[in-house]
């Protein structure tokens, strides 16, 4: 069975349980990745393995291992989970070759469809957790005229005063996920974190918004509109999309509103815009952000499965 049969079938499957998933092509074959195919039976996979790297002052190495082998896999026929495993079979095989053995900074990393469920037990065994979501709100949720007021809470756009609030509700929260697994701290990070804030603040069109709680600021919000959002929007079955980038409310406010404030007020801008659906990451084993963002009309899309280090 070739690839292109393999992803017609992978996206039989799929069209089945979930859909606002988007259309999944055939993995093509590209310089320097891995090519990789397994049967089991009348079951078949194909995979695509992709090495990418980042340093460590990048804006990104917060979120990731410095080095990332990705796993792409297509799963067709009527045991997908058996397929998955003789693929993972063939990629330990590849991960043994090319990554060093208890390297806490290379990760293995598997993006599956949240609701595409068969092969979880297969990749738990193989020692994979799921770690990170993408998860999804369709838009249109609030009513025309808003969403209600919360008692005590402002919202507004972030000015160039607030930098220092906004760096320390930011370097908060990263170190909040960091105890799940989803964000790494590095040297520099409050470096990083203000060169980065520094550009969304005084924007004409505002991205970052601050949280006021009597006249305290004490949360913020940040967002990506659609025209910026190319880099992950082919991940859902909608043109426009907006991406949720962070949410944070400071350790004292936390259960007074502020956060359901914040979000309410991000999703009747995208609302306002014309966005069809909205993404944020969060990790999966956070007690707040998981009910959180799952109580505003948020479910899980796509599961980021995760072996750090990538060869044990």
């Amino acid at each position: 069975m070739n690839s292109h049969a393999i992803a017609a079938g992978h996206a039989e499957r799929l069209a089945t349980v979930d859909a606002l998933l988007p259309e999944m092509p055939a993995l093509e074959p590209a310089e320097g990745a891995v090519s990789l195919f397994a049967t089991e039976g009348d079951s078949a996979a194909a995979g695509l393995s992709v090495r990418t790297e980042a340093g460590p002052d990048s804006v990104d190495s917060p979120w990731r291992a410095l080095v990332e082998h990705r796993l792409e896999a297509r799963l067709t026929g009527p045991r997908p989970e058996a397929a998955l495993d003789a693929l993972l079979t063939r990629w330990d095989e590849h991960l043994k070759a090319v990554a060093p053995p208890g390297d806490v900074e290379t990760a293995a990393t598997v993006v599956r469809p949240s609701r595409d469920s068969p092969g979880s037990a297969e990749l738990l065994r193989r020692g994979f957790a799921p770690v990170l979501v993408i998860a999804v709100r369709p838009a249109d949720r609030l009513a025309v005229t808003g969403p209600p007021a919360t008692p005590g809470v402002h919202i507004r756009p972030a000015e160039a005063d607030d930098l220092k609030t906004a760096v320390g509700l930011e370097l908060e929260l990263q170190r909040y996920d960091a105890q799940f697994g989803s964000v790494t701290l590095r040297e520099g990070a409050e470096e990083a974190i203000t060169a980065d804030l520094s550009k969304q603040l005084g924007r004409e069109n505002p991205t970052l918004w601050i949280a006021e709680l009597y006249g305290r600021a004490l949360g913020m919000v940040r967002v990506q509109f659609p025209d910026e959002t190319s880099w992950i929007g082919d991940r859902v079955a909608a043109d426009r999309v907006g991406y949720l980038s962070s949410l944070a409310v400071a350790e004292p406010a936390r259960s007074s509103g502020v956060g359901s404030a914040l979000a309410a007020h991000a999703h009747q801008v995208f609302d306002e815009c014309g966005t069809e659906a909205v993404l944020l990451h969060h990790a999966l084993a956070n007690p707040r952000s998981t009910p959180f963002w799952y109580a505003q009309g948020y479910r899980p899309l796509w599961t980021y499965w995760q072996r750090r280090p990538a060869v044990p």
